[in-house]
């Protein structure tokens, strides 16, 4: 027999009743019912229940056993009595009478419980990680994890893509974030850093003839933690192709991301339409570029509404350049209760309020007041249907800016009696993320959201340039490396007016995947590096080893990275990323088991030419 185990702890069934068998695993929870001790024994498949009575040659040592002790036991399997099965679990039909028993590993007094749904704080989950890691959900994303990226890997093979490793330690590249810096030994003074991404050898490897590439590539950067982003290190699918454009991407990757979400999703919708937004538009509809269309709700401009209206706030505003009036339509919102509750989020999220009508049936009172009868006159007219009731609008609002113009928003909005709007104003930028936030809020408190759903969408048209409002520079806002549409032309424009060929996917809310067709023609990467004031010796200096490639024969190319942890994590229905990554890194980027970041050696510093300057209190 083998030395540890013949069977795993979700082999056995009813069929292997009389045999003699070894197991070896973790004690899960023990049980002592009057001189019979019931183990459940764990594995990494599975729980088998292993029992002992006082008969036993090693009941004395069975009664040492602890939680989470590494033990191996023989014995003979039993079929269970009919009333004892237990139908969750493959092993549920029998039980392991033990006949002998060896502790592997015995476990000292547990900073956390393994066995039931205790919570623990992170720091002590992340510092007893090994510990953590033995719980059942944390087993299942793990694994999940695993058959994610093999699944990933079988669906870019069956596409004609191969899988080609770059570097580690390569030379710094701006991807929007913090490099980690290593420094050089042989070249002192000088720094490699990790990649932010294999963004330029992914466009070299295209230069090199190779017509398509991925690869599960580790990146690196030093970044402020969220819940769904690390602080330090993530993976993502990278691919690229050559001779492509825009559409043959999304037509590549859409398939295989489809089908991860399909064969994991857990039976959960997804959706098969993606419709293609532009950058713009999901910014007006959905105050960000990373929708959740599982929400119907989409904003609208209503500023000609109140454009010279009795509502001074919004009237004085719109007076003022690149200013509007947004709505936030509300079905089933229509109380005034649930408005004050909207306008106390947007006063927590830092705005002095937000303005709201609700349409209700017109009351007596409104009746009363319009007909010059009174309450109880209204109310009789009302009941006996002399009177149509209709609906009025309520809210500060309303009264404001008069019946005319409030139904003319409520048409636009295509609301009726229970609904209610919510309206902000300013320059957009201002007020776009409170306006997505509360769009959030109010489709998941009125259950608008459809929860059981993956709903995507290609985000497109990004603006390549941004203008600094203070300093009127013209800079960035996106990829530097985008082909602009319209190709140099577009370029001797406004250069606020110029679109790239860059996309994102957004899933549930998430930015899943993000890519560009490449800019592979050296003059029109100058040209696009002046206008936001790079000079050509400065972009020879930082990127010479791509621009000098594209000197020689580049293909159009593009393609996209897709984050591996943040898919997984939609996936297993996590809202931290920190549960679908093995060793993650605490919100303050340390890791507590390894004790990292240390203090390196006076040796290390020597020898690598370096001095820690003390950082002043």
């Amino acid at each position: 027999m083998h030395a540890f185990r013949s069977h795993t702890c979700a082999d056995l069934t009813k069929a292997n009743v009389g045999d003699t068998v070894r197991l070896s695993g973790w004690v899960h929870r023990i049980r002592d019912h009057g001189g019979v001790l019931f183990v459940d024994l764990r594995d990494h498949y599975g729980i088998t229940q292993v029992l002992c009575d006082s008969d036993s040659p090693v009941f004395a040592e069975v009664d040492k056993l602890r939680s989470e002790w590494c033990v191996r036991i023989d014995g003979e399997v039993k079929a269970r009595d009919a009333s004892l099965v237990n139908p969750k679990l493959p092993t549920g039909e029998i039980e392991v009478y033990i006949r002998d028993m060896t502790v592997l590993g015995a476990a000292e007094e547990l900073p956390l419980i393994v066995f039931g749904d205790q919570e623990y704080p992170e720091e002590t989950r992340l510092r007893y990680r090994y510990l953590d890691l033995r719980r059942e959900v944390m087993q299942r994303n793990m694994t999940m994890r695993s058959d994610v990226v093999s699944s990933i890997r079988r669906r870019m093979w069956d596409k004609g893509f191969r899988e080609y490793q770059t570097p580690i330690i390569t030379a710094s590249s701006p991807e929007g974030a913090r490099d980690f810096l290593v420094p050089s030994r042989l070249h002192p003074g000088k720094f490699y850093a990790l990649p932010q991404a294999p963004q330029q050898f992914k466009q070299l490897i295209m230069v090199s003839g190779f017509d398509k590439y991925f690869q599960i590539a580790p990146c690196f950067r030093d970044e402020d933690p969220r819940a769904d982003r690390s602080p330090t290190d993530f993976y993502q699918l990278d691919m690229e192709m050559s001779f492509v454009e825009q559409q043959d991407v999304f037509d590549t990757i859409q398939p295989v991301i489809a089908g991860i979400f399909e064969e994991f999703g857990g039976g959960r919708k997804v959706d098969q339409e993606w419709p293609q937004i532009s950058y713009r538009d999901a910014a007006l509809w959905y105050g960000t570029d990373k929708p959740d269309l599982r929400n119907p709700i989409k904003m609208q401009v209503v500023s000609e509404h109140f454009r010279g209206s009795g509502f001074a706030i919004f009237a004085k505003l719109l007076e003022q350049d690149g200013t509007e009036v947004r709505a936030i339509p509300a079905p089933g919102g229509g109380s005034r209760k649930f408005c004050d509750r909207m306008n106390a989020f947007a006063q927590k999220e830092g705005l002095p309020g937000m303005g709201y009508i609700f349409w209700r049936e017109k009351t007596a009172d409104a009746v009363a007041q319009e007909l010059g009868i009174s309450v109880k006159e209204a109310q009789a007219k009302l009941k006996s249907g002399e009177v149509e009731g209709g609906m009025e609008a309520a809210g500060p609002l309303a009264k404001n800016i008069g019946p005319e113009r409030t139904e003319a928003i409520r048409q636009q909005l295509g609301l009726g009696v229970g609904d209610a709007a919510f309206f902000l104003g300013g320059k957009p930028k201002a007020f776009e993320g409170v306006a997505g936030k509360a769009r959030t809020v109010i489709g998941d408190e009125l259950g608008l959201t459809d929860k059981d759903r993956f709903a995507f969408a290609w985000i497109v048209d990004f603006p390549i340039y941004e203008k600094d409002e203070e300093s009127g520079k013209i800079d960035f806002e996106h990829n530097p490396f985008s082909m602009p549409q319209g190709g140099m032309d577009a370029l001797n424009g406004d250069p606020l007016d110029v679109l790239g060929y860059q996309y994102d996917l957004a899933c549930n809310g998430y930015e899943l995947v993000s890519g560009a067709i490449r800019n592979h023609r050296p003059e029109i990467m100058f040209k696009a590096f002046e206008i936001a004031g790079y000079g050509k010796d400065e972009v020879e200096k930082r990127f010479g080893g791509m621009v000098n490639a594209f000197k020689f024969g580049a293909p159009p190319h593009g393609g996209c990275a897709a984050g591996i942890d943040r898919i997984v994590m939609l996936l297993a229905d996590e809202a931290n990323i920190r549960e679908v990554i093995m060793f993650p890194m605490n919100q303050r980027a340390e890791d507590l088991m390894m004790k990292a970041p240390s203090e390196p050696t006076s040796d290390q510093l020597m020898e690598l030419g370096l001095r820690v300057i003390p950082q002043e209190d």
